[in-house]
């Protein structure tokens, strides 16, 4: 999974809405998977049931990962902190699957409790909407700074 933390944190995108920011994290998700060889599901159902009065049906999982020989990966994403996708993301474990949080937006981003796996990604927000740029350093030359001796101009008047 360091893969996938690698390429979700390479992604950059500029004015994007709650939505689109979700709708792209998803989509390389999926493309992650897929690149993989394993089944794709998106919303898949959960172990979990939705709260009454629908507590008849299951709560969805934003994308479900089947991968022959290897439990099942189950990924959620939020760009909030939600009690509700712990304890969803907790049931999925006690049936075997391994938990994946894609938690994304300003600020602090909290840990979740074992063994949900976090992958954190920060971004900007700018009058409702959100943006990621390149966080890495830029490069530098090689070349050594200049030196030498500070010269005193003149004032003009």
């Amino acid at each position: 999974m360091e893969d996938l933390a690698e390429r979700l944190g390479a992604l950059t995108f500029r004015d994007l809405t709650q939505e689109q920011v979700t709708a792209l994290i998803i989509d390389t998700v999926t493309a992650w998977g897929a690149g993989q060889g394993w089944r794709v599901y998106r919303r898949a159902p959960s172990v979990m049931r939705l709260p009454p009065p629908m507590d008849r049906q299951h709560s969805v999982l934003d994308v479900a990962l089947a991968r022959p020989g290897a439990p099942p990966i189950v990924v959620e994403v939020d760009h909030t902190d939600r009690r509700r996708t712990v304890e969803k993301l907790l049931a999925e474990a006690e049936e075997g699957r391994i938990p994946l949080w894609v938690r994304w937006g300003p600020g602090r981003i909290a840990e979740a409790p074992p063994p949900i796996h976090v992958v954190a990604l920060r971004v900007d927000r700018h009058q409702g909407r959100y943006s990621r740029s390149d966080l890495r350093a830029p490069e530098h030359s090689a070349r050594p700074p200049m030196t030498g001796e500070a010269a005193e101009l003149p004032l003009i008047e």
